[in-house]
């Protein structure tokens, strides 16, 4: 995406600091493993043995005030400045979910924790456009039915209902992402009406990604989708005790013919056409098109 707009690739925000860098065009803010809620929120729930980092989504809300004292010094010159630029908030909120889901947490309380969730990607879309942002675009969670981690924790099964016959997915934690940004973007529709001023972008990963899963040969994915290129054997090449990078486990030759990289992310290939599929296509609302040639 900053490709497209004609910008660097984004650094790690604390490698900036680390560094002592003096950046303009942009950082990333996002940590491995973080979650929209806070920490504390898992710890309360017995969860927070397994949450890999304390880097919430308010810690890089946080981190973002100290970096926008680098960019900008008055109101007015960071308004002019922010009016230039675009606030990618996410995607984040998947992590909250897959922690409880993988020690055995059901769909109806991943619906009840959704609410918690979307409160706090639109809380954080809120202190932004506070902070001066004009263009926000908030996407969406990703198909985790179709993820090989989610395949093997909870399948295979001997019921072939539990199946989209068309993609092998797993359709009930489908139907979760698809309830979770069915309430995201109604959240969303909320804050547009709250901050007139701000595009407000909803970013559909979810049919971004589907695309990929019922048409894969189109797109160049020859060797499928629920496969992961590199992992450590098992039906979907996902064996949580040799996961990708670590003893046991091994690289496919090509990772670009493979939708899914380690069972959890994608590919950088299946990536990029999700991202074409934002810029270009008709998986962002308002579209993001008209940005371009800003």
């Amino acid at each position: 995406m900053a490709e497209a707009f004609g910008l660097p690739h984004l650094p790690p925000y604390l490698d900036i600091v680390r560094e002592k860098k003096h950046v303009k065009t942009g950082v990333s803010f996002a940590v491995s493993g973080a979650t929209a809620l806070d920490t504390q929120f898992f710890y309360a729930q017995g969860l927070g043995p397994l949450v890999w980092t304390n880097d919430s989504l308010s810690v890089q809300l946080g981190w973002f005030k100290k970096f926008k004292s680098s960019l900008c010094s008055t109101k007015q010159e960071c308004d002019e400045y922010f009016k230039k630029s675009l606030f990618l908030v996410g995607e984040i909120g998947g992590n909250d979910y897959n922690y409880p889901f993988f020690v055995g947490g059901s769909i109806k309380q991943a619906q009840a924790l959704a609410p918690l969730v979307v409160g706090a990607i639109t809380k954080a879309t809120s202190m932004l456009i506070e902070e001066g942002a004009m263009d926000v675009m908030v996407p969406g969670n990703l198909p985790i039915g179709c993820s090989a981690v989610y395949l093997t924790i909870f399948g295979p099964t001997s019921n072939q209902s539990d199946y989209d016959p068309r993609t092998g997915c797993l359709k009930a934690y489908n139907a979760f992402a698809r309830y979770h940004n069915q309430q995201l973007k109604r959240s969303l529709q909320m804050q547009r009406l709250k901050y007139p001023h701000a595009r407000i972008t909803y970013a559909d990963y979810y049919g971004a990604a589907m695309r990929l899963y019922h048409t894969p040969k189109r797109y160049g994915f020859k060797e499928g989708t629920l496969k992961a290129c590199c992992g450590g054997g098992g039906p979907y090449n996902f064996n949580n005790s040799a996961r990708c990078g670590h003893t046991g486990s091994r690289a496919c030759s090509n990772p670009s013919a493979y939708v899914n990289w380690d069972g959890i992310h994608l590919t950088d290939a299946a990536y990029g056409h999700i991202s074409k599929g934002l810029i270009y296509g008709r998986f962002t609302s308002p579209p993001l098109t008209s940005l371009l040639g800003n």
